[in-house]
């Protein structure tokens, strides 16, 4: 067996394990979290459970040690911090070490295919590349999915808050009433709101934190009228009406917008993405009909020139049906 071969072997296996390994770290109870977190700390959980618990499952410590190791290297990269605020925009609850090791071995896994497939080693090298940008794609597909449900929520959630007030209680314990009776994803980050505030940040700050952890104009909106009625006084809770039912039209609008759109979006994705697969295709099922478009210098100019096209025609397309409201 060739020294090649050898390595995509060994490579392949530990891809296979990272993958493995990473969909099994997420199966832990939440028992079994907070009998970890306490361990660490009191030692308060009985010996023979805490130890059952971090041995319960010997790929999913390896990866843990591994993701524990890497995580002193990451904390010293701004790239870290901007990744982890990524992963919870998305709604992922991953580390950052953990989402670069998936990474990674898909790029790896998928790279080691392609040489196998092709018989060169020379395929392995794009394949990490396209995964990470693929893996980039799909984080904003998941933040924009978020944020869109967060959006839709923010008019009945104001209702709520308004009605909270209306009761009689504070701010803060209307904060803590939406965190209780609303529905995630504008429950979790009310629910952390109302966690900071009990740490002793106060709630301008802890407001503060959700308008940069959401990137909302409505809740900005929202956020910017609470503010100024903590300073000049007036009745909030008729200020959060006016603005619920603002934020309610504006969701309605576009809702009406998305649909009357659907249909060119849907396109543009098709049409976009057809050529794309279809040479992929083409180069997996017949690779000698394909071949001289990646050998020839007039394939690599029709390359070049179907790249650019795609992208000009993605781009007027995304700019006619997006409608800013």
């Amino acid at each position: 067996m060739s020294p090649f071969a050898l390595i995509a072997a060994a490579l392949a296996a530990c891809s296979v394990l990272a993958i493995v390994a990473f969909l099994t770290s997420g199966q832990r109870s939440a028992t079994e979290e907070m009998a970890r977190r306490l361990s660490q700390y009191g030692g308060n959980a009985p010996p023979e459970k805490t130890e059952r618990v971090l041995s319960g499952n010997a790929l999913r410590d390896a990866l843990e040690g591994l993701t524990r190791a890497l995580n002193p290297l990451l904390t010293r990269s701004s790239h870290s911090g901007k990744l982890a605020e990524d992963l919870q925009r998305a709604d992922l609850k991953l580390k950052s070490s953990e989402w670069i090791l998936a990474v990674a071995a898909v790029g790896v896994l998928v790279g080691l295919l392609a040489a196998l497939r092709f018989g060169n080693p020379i395929a392995f090298v794009p394949c990490p590349i396209i995964v990470y940008v693929l893996s980039g794609l799909f984080l904003r597909l998941r933040q924009s999915r978020r944020a869109r449900a967060f959006n839709n929520q923010l008019g009945d959630t104001l209702v709520l808050l308004s009605n909270a007030l209306k009761a009689g209680h504070s701010f803060a314990q209307a904060l803590n009433t939406v965190a209780k009776n609303a529905s995630p994803p504008i429950a979790d980050e009310f629910a952390r709101a109302t966690r900071e505030i009990a740490l002793g940040i106060s709630l301008d700050d802890a407001m503060h934190h959700m308008v940069e952890r959401n990137k909302s104009e409505d809740f900005d909106l929202m956020v910017t009228a609470v503010q100024i009625q903590r300073v000049v006084g007036g009745n909030l809770a008729e200020i959060l009406d006016t603005i619920a039912f603002t934020i309610r039209e504006r969701v309605r609008i576009q809702g009406e917008i998305r649909t009357l759109t659907a249909q060119a979006r849907a396109s543009g994705i098709i049409i976009t993405l057809l050529p794309i697969f279809l040479a992929l295709a083409l180069s997996v099922v017949s690779p000698s009909y394909f071949g001289p478009m990646l050998s020839d210098n007039l394939g690599h100019i029709l390359f070049g020139v179907a790249a650019l096209s795609i992208g000009i025609g993605a781009a007027i397309i995304q700019k006619i049906v997006k409608i800013e409201v």
